[in-house]
């Protein structure tokens, strides 16, 4: 697959430079020759609206009736109030000359449009033009005319006017001549105006045409200009950068050097890419693998999100080892039920034997419960408050109700008498129960636990009523720790007994709902670690003369009637027989209280990914 692309890529880069020299290249030159020529036309157009603007001068001058009276008298006033300096300013010409009829000069100016300075360009008052000037004759008739006109200061612009009465009609009476030197102010000015760099020099071209020349830096354009005897002039030159074809070169060396360094991204990518979606990913599969199948810890998840074959893989891998977890799980608590099974048999006979008089007792007291005549006492109470006093019906009423009082008063003193006898006969059952407690001291099973997940598990089995009343939030601790390797049945119950402890005894704050936060650490002593965990309640705490015997057999501030004192005791013995130590902690009645568990370790934790 490499050497494919290597080709592949190889073939793309020769076309690539054939494409280059072929097409894109001279394009880029033709696009610059095309710049060229308009550059030069823009040249041309502003030389002829220059020529223009001085025809216009020329024309304005020469309809006007006080230059056609100058031109029959030659009078000296018109001279000195008209052809001033300001006047020519204003007219942007650098000489004026008025010619009579018969092609002689009477009026010529000449000066520097700059700088005002006199200008000898060979035409004086009372010369002649030359014989074979082209506006002699019978062209001086003509609107206008313009050209261009080699002088001894260099190249003029010039434009021609008939000499008219005013209104542009009568017989001419000469021609005005106006005229601009082109200077490099001028040359830059129409340069400008043509946003080209233009350039004036000698004519050197006998092809009559314009000629392009490419050079590596410029592209130059070459016209010839002709005077108005049609004698070769100049020539004005046009440079354009090749700008095109060096940004083309420069874009097209980049898109090769890119096409290259691409091609070598692109196999550095796909082996990349190789190791990243296939390689890697397998090589962690295969890690975790043999970590499950090496370690007892099936916690542990690869919880890949790619949709990719191995992506799947690695979702049914986890899905396995979760119905493995699961299954494990289950063997270990039927275990753990079967053991305390096979535990109880010896004394279910016990049990048996205290329970059957305890359930006749109570079978009886229940019967003398139904007989109790409390409906029609009830019944006689409604008739007495609804019959007027002093009446038959109201004495024989009060006497029923005396009878059933005393028959009601019977039955429980009765019912009192059982209920000690099967108080007598439950602390038997209690007693036996107890006596159990010590046989459990044997070994547990230990897992890999999350202790958020054993948490949720312990709330599974508890209770609804302790359930609606208490909420229990775990600290982001318990992720923090990871997993621990601890006795889970054992833990599992400890948790169940706890939490239903904190909902009873938010039950007597008086509280609706109340709130048990459960936070873990891992407590460093030498080499040894051990899992603390830390259940806090808001419920109606624990004094001080109590704090100590909460743990106790048969010790408990909760009604006989519903606790026996057996559930901490309970606790505290698996956690002693699991190595570890509970206690209890309050600020006093009121205040809430803590439940502390110290269990050693077998394995160091495995901290969370953070």
């Amino acid at each position: 697959m490499i050497s494919l692309l290597a080709l592949l890529f190889a073939i793309l880069i020769a076309l690539e430079l054939g494409i280059e020299k072929k097409v894109l290249m001279p394009s880029f030159a033709e696009l610059e020759r095309e710049d060229a020529t308009i550059s030069m036309k823009r040249v041309d157009n502003m030389l002829s609206s220059a020529l223009n603007s001085l025809a216009l001068a020329a024309v304005d001058w020469g309809n006007w009736a006080d230059v056609y009276a100058f031109a029959a008298r030659q009078s000296p006033e018109f001279i000195r109030t008209n052809i001033t300096p300001v006047a020519m300013k204003q007219l942007q010409v650098d000489t004026l000359m008025i010619v009579d009829s018969r092609g002689n000069l009477i009026l010529t100016y000449a000066r520097n449009l700059e700088t005002g300075a006199p200008l000898d360009l060979g035409f004086r008052a009372g010369m002649a033009l030359p014989g074979n000037f082209p506006w002699r004759g019978d062209q001086m008739v003509n609107e206008r005319s313009v050209g261009l006109l080699r002088t001894p200061l260099g190249i003029m612009m010039v434009a021609g006017a008939p000499i008219l009465d005013g209104s542009g009609t009568g017989a001419s009476r000469g021609m005005v001549i106006a005229g601009r030197l082109m200077t490099q102010s001028q040359l830059r000015r129409l340069g400008t105006q043509a946003e080209a760099a233009l350039t004036m020099i000698p004519y050197r071209s006998s092809s009559g045409g314009d000629r392009l020349i490419e050079t590596d830096d410029v592209t130059q354009v070459f016209r010839p200009y002709f005077d108005i005897y049609g004698h070769p002039l100049m020539s004005l030159k046009v440079e354009i950068p090749r700008r095109i074809t060096g940004r083309g070169q420069a874009a097209v060396t980049y898109a090769s050097t890119l096409l290259i360094v691409s091609g070598m991204m692109a196999l550095l990518l796909l082996v990349f890419v190789l190791n990243r979606i296939v390689l890697g990913p397998l090589a962690r599969v295969t890690r975790h693998a043999v970590s499950i199948g090496e370690g007892a810890d099936l916690t542990a998840r690869l919880n890949s999100q790619v949709r990719d074959e191995v992506g799947v893989l690695a979702r049914e891998f986890d899905r396995m080892v979760e119905r493995v977890a699961e299954s494990r799980r289950q063997l270990v608590d039927q275990s753990f039920r079967a053991g305390f099974a096979e535990l109880a048999k010896g004394v279910l006979h016990n049990i048996g034997n205290a329970m059957t008089p305890l359930g006749v007792r109570l079978a009886r007291l229940g019967e003398r419960l139904r007989d109790a005549p409390v409906a029609d006492v009830e019944f006689a109470v409604a008739e007495l408050s609804q019959e007027p006093r002093g009446s038959a019906r109201y004495a024989d009423l009060e006497q029923y109700l005396q009878l059933g009082c005393r028959q009601l008063a019977a039955i429980l003193k009765e019912a009192q008498a059982d209920v000690v006898v099967a108080q007598r006969q439950t602390l038997v059952v209690q007693t036996a129960l107890v006596e159990l407690m010590g046989s459990t001291r044997n070994g547990h099973v230990v897992e890999a636990v999350r202790l958020p997940d054993l948490v949720s598990q312990s709330l599974e089995i508890v209770p609804d009523a302790a359930r609606q009343r208490l909420t229990v939030e775990s600290d982001d601790s318990l992720r923090l720790v990871g997993v621990v390797q601890v006795a889970r049945t054992v833990l599992h119950l400890v948790l169940q007994n706890l939490i239903i402890n904190a909902a009873d005894a938010v039950r007597e704050a008086g509280r609706e709902k109340g709130v048990l936060r459960v936070a873990a650490e891992i407590v460093r002593g030498g080499a040894m670690e051990e899992l603390h965990l830390r259940c806090e309640d808001n419920g109606i705490g624990i004094s001080k003369e109590n704090i100590g015997r909460v743990f106790d057999q048969g010790f408990s501030t909760k009604s006989r009637e519903t606790n026996y004192g057996i559930g901490l005791h309970w606790c505290a013995n698996a956690i002693t027989a699991l190595g570890g130590r509970i206690w209890a902690s309050s600020d006093g009645p009121g205040r809430g209280a803590s439940l502390h568990l110290l269990l050693p370790l077998t394995q160091p934790a495995i901290p969370h990914a953070i």
